[in-house]
């Protein structure tokens, strides 16, 4: 097999954006998991399916659910997976930046004592939100720009 400039596994495995990607998908993945940890998350005992009348706290602070960690598990995964290429990769930060910041919309808007907050949000959550949608597009895109604005 001929390995040419830019196609080798090590040129790919060593792609800023991938790292990227994967670093945040297993960061996805071990947030859910922790989601499911009595002690690590506070008020266990109160967790539901969904829905704001799940008072459980991820570390204290960021209301969760079982829902909400299945979500995380599986931007997780998502991230693992399309990690395996640059522009998976790219797609997962930016798409899912992208998501974290209607989520974010979302949580500004709807009443956190509503039924409409099915997720569930709060306050620690809404910030964490803004934060994590500028920081995966961000990431997506300051990774994959061609130096000198060159097209790909």
């Amino acid at each position: 097999m001929v390995n040419r400039p830019g196609r080798g596994a090590s040129a790919t495995a060593a792609s800023p954006v991938r790292r990227a990607a994967q670093a945040v998908g297993a960061a996805f993945l071990l947030i859910g998991v922790l989601g499911f940890i009595p002690g690590i998350t506070t008020n266990y005992d109160q967790m539901m399916f969904a829905g704001h009348e799940s008072y459980a706290k991820l570390l204290g602070l960021f209301q969760v659910s079982v829902l909400h960690n299945l979500v995380h598990l599986a931007l997780g995964v998502a991230g693992l997976a399309l990690a395996r290429t640059v522009s998976g990769a790219r797609t997962y930060l930016v798409a899912g930046g992208a998501i974290y910041l209607v989520l974010w919309l979302y949580g500004l808007v709807v009443d956190h004592e509503s039924g409409a907050n099915f997720v569930p949000l709060n306050n620690a959550d809404n910030w964490l939100h803004l934060f994590l949608g500028v920081g995966m597009i961000a990431l997506g895109l300051a990774l994959t720009r061609r130096p000198g604005g060159a097209r790909r």
